[in-house]
């Protein structure tokens, strides 16, 4: 993957989770026309040159066995927390890119999300009148009834976040840094609010089925 080497940014895939309210693995459940694994269309939002490197976090085997089918670099874990999966993550692009100066926490369950609106994350980041290594990104959306913003996932830290998100609280995840830095939190808006939105359910997943068929 061709990267941006100007201001090199890493992205984690969270695939950890385990579906308790989905019933089944819901990031292998197929989605959209081509009705291929949903997990596939975080891999299509995140194949882009202004990431320099990319990692799926995973506790499944048939998830790992998806990564290794498209060359998407895939760290398997059997530990039980968030935090976990956060501090695995950002570790293991930090080992190959040691350089990043920022990383980005993409959830694996948002299939509406588009490349487009990922890469205006990166660039907002990349070009932001703050230092970068304090600098926190996240995607939002416009309420659908009245002037409110409604936030969501994905989030960019910059690097001067990384020991924080390293040693966060036990079964905890990077919204503690979000909310000990909400001063440092920018919005970049999505085009569609439906790209925020995630499959927790299987009636979720047929919600957003509908919209990505229309």
């Amino acid at each position: 993957m061709a990267e941006n080497k100007t201001l090199p940014v890493g992205c984690v895939i969270m695939a950890s989770g385990l579906s308790t309210r989905f019933g089944s693995n819901k990031l292998l459940t197929p989605f959209g026309p081509g009705r291929e694994p949903m997990l596939r269309r975080a891999f299509a939002a995140t194949d882009t040159p202004l990431l320099a490197s990319r990692i799926v976090v995973a506790r499944s085997p048939e998830v790992e066995t998806l990564c290794r089918e498209v060359s998407v670099p895939c760290l398997l874990h059997a530990l039980p927390g968030r935090n976990d999966t956060v501090r695995l993550g950002l570790e293991a692009l930090l080992a190959e890119r040691p350089d990043l100066a920022g990383c980005m926490f993409l959830p694996g369950d948002q299939p509406l999300l588009q490349r487009e609106t990922l890469e205006a994350l990166i660039t907002a980041f990349a070009q932001t009148q703050k230092e970068t290594e304090r600098a926190i990104f996240r995607l939002g959306a416009r309420a659908a009834h009245g002037p409110d913003t409604v936030v969501g996932s994905p989030v960019l830290f910059g690097c001067g976040y990384f020991p924080a998100l390293r040693t966060l609280p036990e079964g905890k995840g990077g919204s503690v840094v979000l909310k000990a830095h909400p001063e440092q939190v920018q919005i970049v808006y999505a085009q569609r609010r439906e790209e925020l939105l995630d499959a927790d359910t299987p009636e979720a997943l047929g919600e957003l089925s509908a919209i990505a068929a229309q």
